[in-house]
């Protein structure tokens, strides 16, 4: 057996890594194995459900807030600073080591030495948000973060014309949705993440239906949004390919995958993902649980 490993499940269907018998892994493989597909697991005197649940975002809002004079200016002031370039490649993350933030910028650099890139016609902004500053493996990845982007601007950036330009620091929703409608291409490319609610984000933001978005195959947004360019985070090339791809692809191309997205996002928001949590518990539609506004509030 592994290290690591669940004796009970070997295929660890929680992903609990447990060096020890799981109950819950060992309940959901019995479930498999007899074909139950509500993953029903018996229990003295009640019967516990596992399934799953993919988050969402309150894409209304979303589109409220790019919608707005002030962000649809900030926008064009955003692309204005920039020196106007033909495509902007954004990334926003946590930093973090599992975002791949380290792998997206060596990819640019790559890019820019292929000569498949060039600035000023191409640049990025990452944003990286501030994250357990105190933590030696994260001071260290922000060292090495911040030394790639010093090394891609002192080879490849120009007088007042940087390649990459660093943020290390969080904004408000409003400047993230005028980034979002700047940016030409998203590149979300988690080594591993749950869900990634910034490409969701990033989708509902693009009213214009322009924009093109690179999503991490190993992503849990990328079950929800299949019309992004997917890439493998962990191939270089692959990686590369995508960035490129998404650069180049034709307007018709961008606008009926970013079309498709944004129809998903409308229909599988929060409000239906907080409801299928109701559902599945039985709880009547008609039931005051189904009205946030009949709850009482928190004050």
């Amino acid at each position: 057996m592994a290290r690591g490993e669940c004796r009970s499940c070997p295929s660890c269907l929680c992903q609990c890594r447990l060096p020890w018998p799981c109950r819950t892994c060992a309940s959901l493989e019995h479930c498999r194995r007899r074909g139950d597909p509500d993953r029903s697991i018996p229990r003295p005197n009640r019967l516990v459900r596992a399934d799953a649940f993919p988050i969402s975002i309150d894409t209304a809002s979303n589109e409220e807030v790019a919608n707005t004079e002030r962000v649809r200016q900030r926008a064009k002031e955003i692309r204005a600073e920039l020196g106007e370039p033909e495509t902007i490649i954004l990334g926003v993350d946590r930093l973090d080591y599992t975002k791949g933030i380290e792998q997206r910028l060596k990819a640019f650099r790559e890019l820019l030495e292929d000569g498949r890139f060039e600035v000023p016609r191409v640049v990025m902004i990452q944003v990286a948000t501030p994250s357990r500053e105190r933590v030696d493996q994260y001071i260290a990845l922000r060292e090495r973060v911040e030394r790639e982007v010093g090394r891609i601007n002192g080879e490849y950036g120009q007088v007042g014309l940087p390649a990459v330009h660093y943020l290390h620091q969080s904004f408000d929703r409003f400047e993230l949705s005028a980034l979002y409608q700047a940016a030409d291409v998203m590149a979300v490319t988690p080594l591993r993440d749950g869900m990634n609610l910034v490409a969701k984000e990033y989708v509902a933001s693009r009213i214009d239906n322009r924009g093109a978005l690179v999503l991490s195959e190993f992503a849990g947004a990328a079950g929800d949004l299949r019309q992004a360019f997917l890439v493998n985070p962990h191939d270089l090339t692959d990686l590369k390919d995508g960035f490129v791809t998404a650069a180049t692809a034709s307007d018709d191309d961008k606008m009926k995958r970013m079309r498709a997205m944004r129809r998903y996002l409308r229909k599988h928001d929060v409000s239906r993902w907080a409801r299928s949590f109701l559902t599945a518990l039985g709880v009547p539609e008609r039931s005051a649980a189904y009205d946030p506004g009949s709850l009482p509030s928190a004050d």
